[in-house]
């Protein structure tokens, strides 16, 4: 259902793995080109320390190592944490680029009435000149109208140039003998100018140029080749002529050139423009409904439009800067150019200068003072071989850390490492595990490197490398191939950049290899689940995506409660809990939905609220203002599929589903019409073959249904969930029939015993009990052996078991591995944990159940397959195995008395269906 703006495509994608090691790769798609902190990038996101002003900078200009601010403010002070106290600074401060520290030019910008401003800063093209202009009457004592000449090396103001400006300079241009500025004046030398003038750049007289505008000028640039002038702000005419916001003159007449009516919509205006050697640009600022708050790239050659960039967030200042345009806003809705929903504010962004998909670069300031915009202005210094881009403006904060309206960032010295990935392990059949994880954030290199260890190794069993964007994580996923059947599996995932700083690692993803195909997950992914959400992950805010193409993971919203137990499917994980208020997962990719499609869930709940289990809506975080495609359930527990389509179209049932109990849910949509299923069975149809079309986000769990029939209490869901799935196809009846039916098929059931007592004997000392001890030792001479008892529990009723894996780690000191054949077997004397010395240890038996053919230094998990009919014969028992070893090489492991408990001996059994 419609509620405000239509959707925009969503950009295409892309995501290359690289392996080292064992296993195969899984391909990833849908992540946009971007770069790191190499071209076109050019600078870090990593904020310099910068001397900050108590009020809001609204200009600064650079030469020779040296940054100009301009602005309303009376003093600057030091950066958090730096040396020195507060200085003086009216309205202006020269710092140093490299430093960030206060330079010995010292100007006060002042006026006898009212309050002084310096709005606007350029430098002549030879850069002896510094031009300012704003609201003031006198530099340093001196008398000046709004708009005055600085010599740059003396730090003096030229008498020479007296221009008399009778009202605020908000910009300016200059070429070699003009100096073009817009402002807020209707004369100048007591000479009708409105809004826009030229005057020498040498004595301030008035040029003949007039470009007349009706309303406030707020941006001036000439063309490199200086024949136009490019006008910029409120107005509706130049020169009597329409051209609402925008406008291009000749540079010496000021007649018009290009006119734009229509061109910019009346509710907004132009705050800069910026050219470079192929067009210009312009930031742009609207208010109320219906405004453009972006960026616009126009061509030299004709002046005509080459792109627009459509996102919401009053844009102030772009600049050009080595083929990328940068930009300052508080950019919150992208979703008309296929990026990012209304939401959070995005202050600091860079896109190419050909395009507007926004690259991987972005730092971050708050709204602060004043008007709460943020940034306002930006320039780009350099100092000693190094560039810095500066950014001024009236935020309080930058990336999270207190600073006042100024900040650089630098070419070189890129220090922040990605976040920790979110990993997760599943396995839906034997001999392959999926690892997947949701990609890490570095907000200056969108290209990182992800290594895959496995069982704690010092050294990756692979190497993947992904793109991913500040709006846009992406799931990344490698499988490996190497596993066994009935063992269990430990992974853990960092993340590292171009520059080499890399993360911590994940939390550790354990997983057991099935030995046989889990049929319920492994049908959905074979009908082409193209998103399928299992719930079974251990915390927030992931939800990773188990279907073949592994690329629409979900994000948690509010923390919906994990691990819910039981499942819906027998043996097949856990659910997720929704409390009906503002819990939700919504999907991570903006995606379209095509003319076919099925939703799948599970549900269960006893609610009298009603809800929305499972839908498509054009938001993520935030309530959506176009959704359908979903299913839910009325106050009296009945299920309702519905679409929009001018109207809304839906199929209820008949039967109330909140008795708490697992249900199945299918809704299907394509050429047939509309189907909605039911625990299996077809629950009604609706010959609708369309739905609305925009781009967004599936949901599960709630999202908007005002104006939809039977509207819930609740828009969203008070219950479970479990197994959603998204298919770009129509389910036939028979799949879904099948899928109900093998949610009930018994799946192996994993059981891991710890060892419950575990020591070794020493033959050099002989007396000695090692009942205590954190290791654990094996060597054949002279004599080590380790003993271990667990308890095993019996077999769940109607199974057996299929295989038991012993899983050991070896301890961190040097040379824990050995390089000889380590055989397990079982114990058949009688013997305890606390009693049991070399001499005193218990007999062993025969033959071996399992080996390791050796093991490599290093502290990691080893694991052995174990003969499956003789630790069946001692289900629901205790069960002693010893570790023994023929040569001279000894093994240390970690016993159950370890700190590291993950390395402790364990016993991981399998049991299913005969």
């Amino acid at each position: 259902m419609r509620r405000s703006r239509g959707p925009a495509a969503a950009l295409a994608l892309s995501l290359s793995l690289s392996l080292a090691g064992t296993g195969a790769a899984i391909g990833l798609g849908f992540v946009p080109q971007a770069a790191a902190v190499t071209p076109p990038v050019a600078f870090t996101a990593d904020a310099l320390p910068t001397w900050q002003a108590n009020g809001v900078v609204w200009a600064l200009a650079e030469t020779a190592g040296k940054v100009f601010v301009g602005g309303t403010f009376s003093a600057v002070r030091p950066p958090a944490g730096g040396a020195g106290g507060e200085q003086p600074a009216v309205n202006f401060v020269a710092l140093d680029a490299a430093t960030g520290a206060p330079t010995a030019c010292t100007l006060s910008f002042t006026v006898g009435g009212g309050t002084a401003t310096v709005r606007a800063l350029t430098l002549s093209p030879d850069k002896q000149t510094l031009y300012a202009g704003g609201y003031f009457g006198a530099v340093n004592g001196t008398q000046v109208s709004s708009l005055a000449a600085i010599d740059v090396a003396t730090c003096t103001v030229k008498t020479s140039f007296r221009p008399a400006f009778a009202a605020t300079v908000r910009a300016l241009a200059v070429t070699g003998d003009t100096v073009y500025a817009g402002g807020d004046f209707l004369s100048v030398a007591g000479q009708q100018r409105e809004r826009f003038a030229a005057v020498d750049a040498d004595t301030g007289a008035l040029r003949p140029f007039t470009a007349d505008a009706d309303e406030p000028g707020r941006a001036v640039e000439v063309t490199p080749d200086g024949s136009k002038v490019i006008l910029g702000g409120d107005f509706f005419t130049v020169n009597g002529t329409d051209t609402h916001a925008l406008a291009v003159v000749d540079a010496a007449s000021g007649a018009l050139a290009k006119a734009y009516p229509g061109f910019i919509e009346t509710n907004s205006v132009v705050k800069d423009i910026a050219t470079d050697t192929t067009g210009f640009y312009t930031g742009n600022e609207g208010t109320g409904g219906g405004v453009f708050d972006g960026r616009i790239a126009l061509d030299l050659a004709g002046l005509g439009q080459r792109w627009r960039d459509t996102c919401l967030g009053a844009t102030q200042a772009v600049l050009p800067y080595q083929d990328v345009l940068y930009s300052a806003s508080h950019a919150h809705d992208c979703s008309s150019v296929g990026e990012f929903p209304d939401g959070q504010r995005h202050h600091l962004l860079a896109q190419p200068t050909t395009g507007t998909g926004k690259l991987g670069w972005a730092p971050d300031t708050n709204d602060g003072i004043g008007e709460g915009i943020g940034p306002r202005v930006m320039t780009v210094g350099s100092k000693d071989g190094v560039e810095y881009l500066w950014v001024g403006g009236e935020f309080t904060a930058v990336n999270g850390a207190e600073q006042q309206s100024l900040t650089r960032f630098a070419s070189t010295g890129d220090t922040g490492a990605p976040t920790v990935p979110l990993a997760g392990a599943v396995s839906f059949r034997p001999g392959e595990v999926q690892v997947r994880w949701r990609t890490s954030l570095d907000p200056d290199d969108s290209a990182l490197t992800y290594r895959i260890y496995r069982n704690g190794a010092a050294t990756p069993v692979a190497t993947v490398t992904a793109d991913s964007l500040f709006f846009r994580r992406p799931q990344a996923s490698w499988t490996d191939t190497t596993v066994a059947a009935g063992q269990s599996y430990s992974y853990r995932v960092t993340a590292t950049d171009a520059a080499g700083n890399a993360s911590a690692p994940s939390q550790t993803a354990s997983v057991t290899v099935p030995t046989s195909v889990d049929a319920y997950p492994n049908q959905v992914r074979t009908d082409g689940a193209q998103q399928y959400w299992r719930y079974d992950e251990p915390a927030t805010p992931f939800a990773p995506d188990s279907s073949v193409g592994g690329n629409q993971s979900g994000v948690h919203l509010n923390a919906p409660a994990l691990r819910q137990s039981p499942g819906a499917v027998t043996g097949a994980g856990t659910a997720i809990g929704f409390d009906g208020v503002d819990t939700q997962v919504y999907g991570e990719q903006r995606q379209n939905v095509g003319s076919a499609y099925s939703v799948e869930t599970w549900f269960r709940t006893d609610t009298t609220r009603g809800g929305k289990l499972v839908g498509f809506g054009s938001n993520q975080a935030r309530t959506s203002s176009q959704y359908d495609k979903h299913v839910y359930m009325t106050n009296d527990g009945r299920l309702v599929f519905g679409v929009y389509t001018g109207a809304t179209r839906t199929i209820t049932t008949s039967a109330a589903y909140n008795d708490n109990t697992w249900h199945h849910v299918v809704a299907t949509q394509g050429p047939g019409g509309m189907a909605l299923y039911v625990d299996g069975v077809q629950k009604g149809t609706l010959n609708v073959t369309t739905h609305e079309n925009y781009s967004g986000y599936w949901h599960a769990g709630g999202d908007n249904l005002n104006g939809w029939p039977d509207r819930p209490t609740s828009d969203y869901w008070a219950g479970q969930l479990d197994e959603t799935a998204v298919y770009p196809t129509v389910l036939s009846a028979a799949q879904v029939h099948n899928h109900h039916a093998l949610a009930s098929v018994p799946a192996d059931t994993v059981v891991e015993v710890t060892a419950a007592e575990d020591t070794y004997a020493n033959a050099g000392a002989p007396g000695t009990n090692y009942g205590t001890s954190s290791s654990l030792a094996v060597r054949g001479s002279s004599f080590y052996a380790s003993y271990l008892r667990f308890d095993l529990p019996p077999a769940p009723a109607g199974t057996v078991l299929k295989s038991a894996v012993l899983g050991v780690k070896t301890s961190t000191m040097g040379g824990a591995g050995t390089v000889d054949t380590i055989s397990v077997v079982p114990v058949t004397g009688a013997w305890t944990e606390a009693g049991t010395t070399y001499a005193t240890r218990p007999a062993l038996g025969g033959p071996a159940l399992g080996t390791f053919a050796g093991i490599p230094d290093g502290s990691a998990v080893h694991t052995t397959g174990l003969d499956a009919p003789t630790v069946a014969a001692a289900l629901g028992t205790g069960y002693g195995l010893a570790l023994t070893g023929t040569g001279t090489d000894a093994l240390w492991l970690w016993s159950s008395q370890a700190q590291a408990a993950e390395g402790t001996p364990r016993l991981t059994l399998t049991f299913g269906a005969p």
